[in-house]
């Protein structure tokens, strides 16, 4: 890196500099549910020169897409973005100012992606938030109201956000590492919910990611996520690309031993979700067994063949 390239990456706040985070540079396409990126967009407004933005929060679960639409906004709004990955042992200085020991034997300090979105103007994106500890979340406190600012204990500074400064946070809609507390969860509104694609949709967004892969497959893969969907079974696009992926790689490794595509589609799904996904039915039963009701089964043979047809191995048995 120049010289020229590494001073544009350091700020000074209060006499301190702060070595700057780089932000993202390959952002991913927000296929279909326009209505949520629309949501997204109207929390980031500022309508009058006495309003803040909002701070959503993005919840669904896991491969649904939330990260990827926090990147479409920002990109529609063509602004710098920047994702900080929070963890159960994310510490207030992680999250914030971090004092690493330099080649002189100094001290420097290295702002995370957070507050480097803070300085620039830029969108920070908090990434799965609810695996995150209350005493981190404490820090984010007055940035997350009117004041917008936050204070590092460890470099003894105070932090401005640029008047552009957009951020959102991310949660799976599953049991957190820690409960977020009730006076963050306040400042983190509205909730925007992001539900499964339609079928159109979760066929481009496979498209999207997988070029080349061939019909037959993307077919069974989006027949196979569609009928999940409909049984509340949380299979996500990300679990559907794995196993397009991984079925194409099998086809494509062994010419003298070749496997069908059902086979190798097969033996995808049950490496990548592993042997009770081979059975929709069974794991519809189960989960409607713990929310007290029934649903129609279904089965793997039902992707393969027509209900009545005489193949199905399930035409003339109880599924």
């Amino acid at each position: 890196m120049s010289q020229i390239a590494s001073e544009a990456l350091i700020h000074k706040v209060e006499d301190v500099s702060l070595h700057l985070s780089h932000p993202l540079e390959k952002y991913q396409e927000w296929i279909g549910q326009a209505d949520v990126l629309r949501q997204l967009l109207a929390c980031w407004l500022v309508v009058h020169e006495s309003d803040l933005p909002l701070s959503p929060r993005l919840v669904g679960p896991p491969g649904i897409g939330k990260t990827t639409l926090g990147m479409a906004a920002a990109k529609t709004r063509n602004q710098t973005l920047y994702i900080y990955q929070c963890t159960s042992d994310t510490r207030p200085e992680d999250l914030l100012v971090t004092p690493v020991l330099g080649e002189s034997g100094k001290i420097v300090y290295h702002a995370s992606p957070l507050v480097t979105a803070m300085i620039t103007g830029g969108i920070c994106i908090l990434d799965e938030g609810n695996r995150m500890n209350e005493k981190s979340w404490a820090s984010l406190a007055p940035l997350l109201d009117h004041r917008r600012y936050i204070e590092s204990v460890v470099a003894g500074i105070t932090v401005p956000a640029h008047p552009e400064f957009r951020c959102c946070v991310t949660m799976n809609d599953d049991e957190s590492t820690y409960e977020v507390p009730d006076y963050i969860l306040s400042r983190l509104q509205p909730t925007l919910p992001i539900g499964f694609p339609n079928r159109e949709d979760e066929m481009s967004i496979l498209k999207y990611h997988l070029p080349f892969a061939e019909q037959e497959m993307l077919n069974l893969t989006v027949d196979f996520l569609q009928q999940a969907h409909s049984l509340n079974l949380e299979f996500s696009p990300r679990d559907g690309i794995h196993i397009l992926q991984y079925a194409i790689k099998r086809l494509a490794q062994d010419k003298e031993h070749p496997l069908s595509r059902d086979n190798a589609w097969r033996e995808a799904l049950e490496r990548v979700l592993g042997e009770e996904a081979l059975d929709l039915d069974s794991l519809a039963e189960q989960r409607q067994r713990a929310l007290g009701g029934e649903v129609p089964g279904i089965s793997l043979g039902d992707f393969f063949f027509d209900g009545d047809d005489p193949l199905n191995p399930d035409a003339n048995g109880d599924k």
